[in-house]
């Protein structure tokens, strides 16, 4: 009886009993999942991270030292400044060569902008910078 009773409610409750297929979607980027899940991610693991490095130690600095490094920043700002003004005027960078002690600077014209040659003539390095055209 009860197995009858069974198979009746369940004749009568099919027809309106819907499913769908079950989707696995990753959440890690590195197995498939969104690529904007990785910072939280990892956010979420550094601060769950219980171990710290001993070996990367941060030194502190004192305010007397603080001090004297904002004053050799400002103080190195100035002469640049000058040194500056003094090469270019105030009508800024034009085509040429420089030199400023071992420093040769040339400022070029190029198909990307105005470019800046910088070489240290003392260890051979160098480096350009390339300002835009607007």
């Amino acid at each position: 009886m009860k197995f009858i009773l069974s198979l009746s409610l369940f004749l009568l409750l099919s027809p309106f009993v819907r499913s769908q297929a079950l989707v696995y979607k990753p959440v890690n980027p590195a197995f498939g999942g969104d690529t904007f899940n990785y910072q939280w991610l990892l956010s979420s693991a550094e601060s769950q991270n219980k171990i710290k490095d001993k070996t990367a130690v941060t030194p502190q600095k004192t305010d007397l030292e603080q001090f004297k490094a904002s004053l050799n920043a400002q103080l190195l700002s100035q002469i640049s400044s000058s040194l500056y003004k003094q090469q270019f005027g105030t009508n800024g960078l034009s085509v040429g060569s420089y030199t400023f002690g071992s420093y040769s600077v040339d400022i070029f014209p190029s198909s990307d902008g105005l470019s800046v040659n910088i070489l240290d003539t003392t260890t051979g390095e160098q480096t350009q910078v390339i300002i835009p055209n607007k």
